[in-house]
């Protein structure tokens, strides 16, 4: 576990890194990240930081979360710049949520000019938002592209109507598509569509006909991510007292193979367990950076940011978020101080899951005989290790976690 502070001791109110932090910065990947916390609707499994303006009522609104992102922005420009250091431009931004769409296309490049203003913008920076199909319009797409924003990620899920409803998604099954099209048209090369597998009553043939959906828009990348059950959710509840059925392990590696092999047939290639692109080029460099251990400022209520081993998270909470950075204080609830050990182990944890691997040299004595013993498994690729790399075999998707879990004990 990650060497954390004393328990209660808040970050910093002016939000200052220790200058070690900062050694190298620029050097590393460097993106930025803002957490949209808004959605019409709570959908059944989400347990993300996110509220309905039934839930906010009049304590925050549009308005006021985005005054406190400027502020947030330009205090992380200053700390940043500690020590007379150049600001490192955003090589990488994702908005995500919550429902950015909600914002609509005009404040979405408010949000991408704020930025811009702050941290600066590298020329080929790539710039996406989520969305979600119901909220989006030819117009609105038109006009995030205009504003900069040269990526979309549409929350598809699932194409039948059924699963839609298990997880109380609000969109038609129809409408991701419809979606793409209109993104296309608008310009964006680069379309990710996201589907959730392993929902209660979901079939195989519902999965085939969501994957046939999915290839029949051309997107050039595809995230498929297995139903996960949190606690305190809507759909927790529904589990707990017998009205749903726990997703099965078994059916979910048989859906993840099923998945895997249609994706792979269409031409996209898995680059991370859950991730597929057509090429390099279409892969999501800002996640990356997340897997390869770049830094990256996350601004937005309940955001989490990464500089240099050292990573804070905001408090959650739109309106606290907005009265904070009105008092001119930093919005960080709590940070926690990763030592070397500390990043070692997740640097396993997260390069283990990309395709290229993870080198050998970041295993110690123990998780290299682990190692060995997971390709004796058929749990990595023995030729590849004998080359330095540690790299999961089809079968080794299917069980990363565990992997891991073996080459860290």
């Amino acid at each position: 576990m990650p060497a954390q502070l004393p328990v209660g001791e808040p970050a910093p109110a002016d939000g200052t890194l220790p200058p070690e932090a900062l050694t190298g910065l620029g050097a590393r990947p460097f993106g930025v990240y803002v957490h949209v916390p808004f959605c019409a609707t709570r959908c059944g499994y989400c347990d993300f930081n996110t509220y309905t303006a039934d839930e906010l009522g009049s304590s925050a609104s549009f308005g006021s979360w985005l005054d406190g992102l400027r502020a947030e922005l330009e205090l992380g420009a200053r700390v940043l710049a500690a020590g007379d250091r150049p600001v490192p431009a955003a090589a990488t931004v994702f908005v995500g949520g919550g429902t950015p769409s909600l914002l609509g296309a005009g404040r979405l490049g408010e949000v991408l000019a704020a930025i811009r203003d702050s941290f600066g913008l590298d020329g080929a920076a790539e710039i996406t938002t989520e969305s979600n199909p119901e909220s989006t319009s030819p117009e609105f797409f038109a006009g995030i592209r205009e504003a900069g924003f040269n990526r979309v990620s549409l929350g598809m899920q699932s194409a039948a109507e059924h699963v839609l409803r298990v997880l109380e998604r609000r969109h038609t099954p129809g409408r991701a598509v419809a979606a793409v099209g209109e993104a296309r048209a608008a310009g964006f090369d680069h379309v990710n569509l996201d589907l959730i597998y392993g929902t209660p009553g979901e079939t195989d043939d519902d999965l085939r006909a969501s994957l046939e959906a999915v290839l029949s828009t051309g997107v050039d990348h595809v995230s498929a991510y297995a139903l996960i059950v949190e606690d305190g959710t809507a759909m927790a509840r529904k589990v707990r007292r017998g009205e749903l059925p726990m997703p099965d392990d078994d059916v979910l590696a048989d859906r993840y193979e099923l998945i895997d092999g249609a994706l792979g047939e269409a031409g996209l290639g898995w680059y991370e367990v859950s991730n597929w692109a057509r090429d390099d080029a279409a892969r999501c460099r800002h996640n990356l950076g997340y897997w390869q251990g770049g830094d990256w400022w996350g601004a937005g209520p309940g955001a989490h940011s990464h500089v240099g081993g050292v990573r804070w998270w905001n408090v959650k909470h739109p309106a606290r978020y907005a009265a904070v950075l009105a008092e001119g204080n930093s919005p960080a609830a709590g940070r926690e101080r990763l030592d070397a050990e500390d990043q070692r182990v997740e640097r396993i944890m997260l390069e283990l899951r990309l395709a290229t691997g993870l080198p050998v040299d970041a295993l110690d004595e123990p998780g290299l005989l682990a190692a060995k013993q997971a390709a004796a498994d058929s749990l990595l690729v023995p030729e590849a290790l004998t080359a330095g790399r540690c790299t999961l075999t089809d079968r080794g998707r299917l069980l990363a976690d565990g992997v891991v879990q073996r080459l860290i004990s």
